[in-house]
């Protein structure tokens, strides 16, 4: 599996030749699975390729439950939290969540290999949510997004890290991990 971060919330998992992409930030890039964790309410049906509603899904391979964020939701956006089952593999993706999400959002999540969390303290978690999700979810990796100071996440986590170009990893590379910091450059 590679890991590839472009900036903002928007990731790039590739195993093979297939691709998923979540919270692209423009239409330039390309996958067979895009994952869309804010949307407008105004959006209807999502298109090919493109899951944006909560539910559960099954596509290229992958198994995904889209886990809606009432909390945080509003008229105008939807957010939503997914976990993706690819290759014997999850990924937990919290998108665009700004609070601590409820108890049952964190107990779906639980126990995920790699958790991609969003943090800066303005528009998103806190750094001390962050790493308390961390805690309570247990994953091998976290791999945070939005961060403008992730070095804040690692004093808190008690890591040292540091930036990677990309991630590349089978599940036994990381097996024997627990919650370690995954920082990525943004290409």
């Amino acid at each position: 599996m590679i890991l590839t971060y472009f900036g903002d919330g928007c990731f790039r998992f590739q195993s093979g030749e297939r691709t998923l992409l979540v919270d692209p930030t423009n239409n330039r890039l390309k996958a067979d699975l895009t994952l869309r964790t804010l949307v407008p309410t105004s959006v209807g049906a999502a298109i090919a390729g493109e899951i944006v509603y909560p539910g559960e899904y099954e596509s290229e391979g992958m198994e995904i439950t889209g886990l809606g964020v009432q909390e945080e939701s509003t008229a105008k956006f939807l957010k939503t939290v997914y976990l993706v089952r690819w290759e014997d593999m999850s990924f937990g993706f919290l998108g665009h969540i700004a609070r601590m999400p409820d108890a049952e959002l964190l107990e779906a999540i639980s126990g995920c290999d790699v958790l991609v969390v969003p943090f800066d303290g303005a528009h998103f978690l806190s750094v001390a949510d962050a790493a308390k999700i961390a805690k309570q979810v247990d994953p091998h990796v976290v791999v945070p997004s939005f961060a403008q100071k992730p070095a804040e996440l690692l004093k808190v986590l008690g890591q040292n890290a540091r930036e990677e170009d990309k991630f590349v990893f089978k599940k036994k590379d990381i097996a024997g991990e627990r919650g370690r910091v995954v920082l990525l450059k943004a290409i």
